[in-house]
């Protein structure tokens, strides 16, 4: 680089196109005035010369007011000196057209360059959020005009920043924001192990995946195996069972609480069974104690579902403990509707090292080799392993121990789920005063709905307010549901309603082969030549539920329990 020489007055002195960004210069206007600036863009060549600046103003002070200024001091240049600090202001960037470099003073180094331009780039998405999201979320709401969600993004202009600092570093895959996000689910929720991923439903097929690893031994789950579920669930906690060939055995589900019959899991016991996999239901913690109680008794995986139930606790042990920790396995899900979101995304948790291996690899396309993504030889190992038929010293990058997938989620999702864990606590309060808001204000129609309660010993983190139609109400869940939708309410059912009912179990149902269900003796279906299940048959026909989650203001809630009253008002009166 040409340094500046003082006795060339106003000529301008020649930068390297790849040195412009960063230099710290003194400019001359047309006008003869002086500004001592920080170049933050290039110079067009044989062009109008028009520079981004950043004025930099000499100050006495050692702190910044905001966080768009920014001290630089000696220590931050890599050529060139500075005698005293500097301010900059981000937010006073304009061009400066014409103007003459008359002096050249430093070259900052890029680290410091990284965290102004990052201010600069924060500055910018507070004011998007502030000019375009905010306004959209503040907008007064109009009774049977405005859209009430059954859930929904709820951010600021946090994430915005986060997803723009990590767009700019780069990090197309796993980077320092997924390692800060998965840090910080574990210690939220407590556990030792966090595999983040690109979904929910991946986050279950890793889970259940797993525990077909031959590493396992004995306990692994084959082909034919069975494992205890409910058919009232969302079809990803389902699916994996049959992908892996093992057998789904059935239970119902109780009203109110719309989990699993703890009753009959003695009777869905055989000797093939080797695990349950269930979710907590909208929220609502399973019957922890005697779900883990069974498992324990006869040997036998807990995966835990968590991906609707996130902040939720049971007491358990004398002592309150969040679900998702409670499993051999839990996951979690971040897309947009869920407590938290990355928009794709889900997690699985572990406190056991042995499982935590198997979900990496699985994650990772399989492989044997643990190390994070950018990192070699963490196990001091890399050419020195002997696995399989390989030949000694085969790269341990390049050894699977699994037949894997990508799962993977970005760094920049994770940016988004940092920015949303710092607010978790403060959704989870919000969705429990709106479920109480509606709980509350329906109280009277007990006559008409299956009003929802929480499991005993839970606190629940609520993903939604559910309704069962009672047989002699006088109407119908679809005429309740036409109602609400008519009146910008959105609805929606309680996920599969019965999973054996779907299109996807068509051939196995046809063949009596694939699953197995344990009923009630006395709900026998003779039409389907099998036992039924009577609760999960009457959700599927008449149970629905509606939205708590923390975008719905008090004017919202009010809203739907008013047109609730009238609509039962209106059938009944």
């Amino acid at each position: 680089m040409k340094e500046a020489n003082p006795s060339e007055g106003n000529d301008m002195i020649a930068f390297p196109k790849e040195d412009i960004a960063g230099e710290i210069v003194l400019f001359r206007g047309d006008d003869n005035s002086e500004t001592l600036g920080l170049i933050l863009g290039d110079v067009v060549p044989d062009k109008e010369h028009v520079f981004i600046v950043a004025p930099l103003h000499i100050h006495s002070q050692t702190s910044v007011n905001t966080s768009f200024e920014f001290i630089i001091s000696p220590n931050d240049v890599i050529r060139g000196s500075l005698d005293s600090s500097y301010l900059i202001r981000i937010y006073n960037t304009n061009p400066l057209p014409e103007s003459k470099i008359v002096n050249y003073v430093a070259k900052l180094s890029p680290s410091k360059l990284d965290e102004i331009l990052k201010g600069w780039l924060a500055l910018v998405g507070r004011c998007y959020f502030r000019a375009i999201h905010q306004p959209r979320q503040r907008k007064a709401f109009q009774p049977q005009v405005s859209r009430i969600n059954y859930a929904g993004r709820v951010f600021d202009e946090k994430e915005i920043i986060n997803l723009l600092h990590s767009s700019v570093d780069f990090w197309l895959t796993a980077g320092p924001y997924t390692e800060q996000f998965e840090n910080k689910l574990k210690e939220f929720l407590g556990v030792k192990y966090c595999s983040f991923c690109n979904s929910g439903s991946s986050a279950n097929l890793l889970a259940f995946a797993a525990l077909t690893s031959p590493k396992l031994g004995s306990r692994r789950i084959n082909k034919g195996d069975e494992v205890i579920t409910v058919a009232a669930a969302f079809p990803t906690t389902v699916a994996p069972i049959i992908q892996y060939g093992a057998i789904p055995v059935f239970v119902d589900i109780t009203l109110p609480t719309y989990n699993i019959d703890c009753n009959q899991l003695e009777k869905a016991l055989s000797e093939k069974t080797k695990a349950v996999m269930i979710a907590h239901t909208l929220g609502n913690p399973f019957d922890i104690k005697t779900v883990r109680a069974f498992c324990h008794r006869h040997q036998l995986w807990l995966i835990e579902d968590n991906c609707d139930a996130l902040g939720s606790r049971y007491f358990f042990n004398d002592k309150w403990q969040y679900t998702g920790t409670f499993g051999d396995i839990a996951t979690s899900s971040f897309y947009p509707p869920h407590h938290i979101t990355t928009g794709e995304g889900g997690a699985v948790f572990t406190n056991d090292a042995t499982l935590h291996n198997i979900i990496i690899s699985l994650r990772d396309w399989g492989r044997d080799c643990w190390c994070p993504p950018g990192r070699d030889d963490t196990c001091k190992r890399r050419f020195r392993w002997r696995l399989g038929e390989l030949p000694e010293g085969y790269d341990h990058k390049y050894i699977y121990s699994h037949f894997g997938y990508n799962l993977k989620a970005t760094d920049m999702q994770a940016a988004v789920g940092c920015a949303q864990i710092e607010k978790l606590e403060h959704f989870v309060e919000v969705r429990k005063k709106n479920w109480k808001l509606l709980r509350e204000g329906l109280d009277e129609l007990s006559h008409l709905f299956v009003l929802p309660e929480a499991t005993p010993n839970s606190d629940p983190s609520w993903f939604g307010f559910a309704l069962t139609v009672k047989e002699n109400a006088g109407f119908s869940r679809d005429e309740i549901v036409s109602f609400l939708e008519a009146n910008n309410i959105q609805t929606r059912m309680l996920f599969a309603g019965n999973l054996i009912r779907h299109p996807c179990f068509d051939e196995m149902r046809k063949t009596k082969n694939g699953y197995r269900v344990v009923g009630d003796p006395n709900s026998y279906s003779a039409a389907d030549n099998e036992l039924s299940l009577p609760v999960t048959e009457l959700v599927m026909n008449n149970s629905f539920w509606i939205g708590v989650y923390p975008g719905l203001r008090d004017e919202m809630i009010e809203f739907v329990i008013r047109q609730i009253l009238t609509f039962a008002r209106n059938k009944t009166c």
